[in-house]
């Protein structure tokens, strides 16, 4: 399972490290995901991926 969240999708972006010479070098940005445990819809309970906004946002119930 990949860390993909499982509600909005968010996962890692690339972009560029910078120096203060201006060299750019590549790099990743991982977005803040939390294993959670999450109430679905049909009232079971699974561990998964979710971004830390989604949790703010109260669009997923916690079990």
């Amino acid at each position: 399972m990949s860390r993909i969240c499982s509600v909005c999708g968010k996962g890692k972006l690339s972009g560029n490290t910078v120096s203060h010479s201006n060299r750019r070098a590549p790099r990743s940005y991982n977005a803040n995901l939390q294993k959670i445990n999450v109430k679905k819809a049909d009232g079971t309970v699974a561990k998964e991926y979710v971004c830390a906004r989604c949790i703010k946002s109260g669009k997923v119930e916690r079990a």
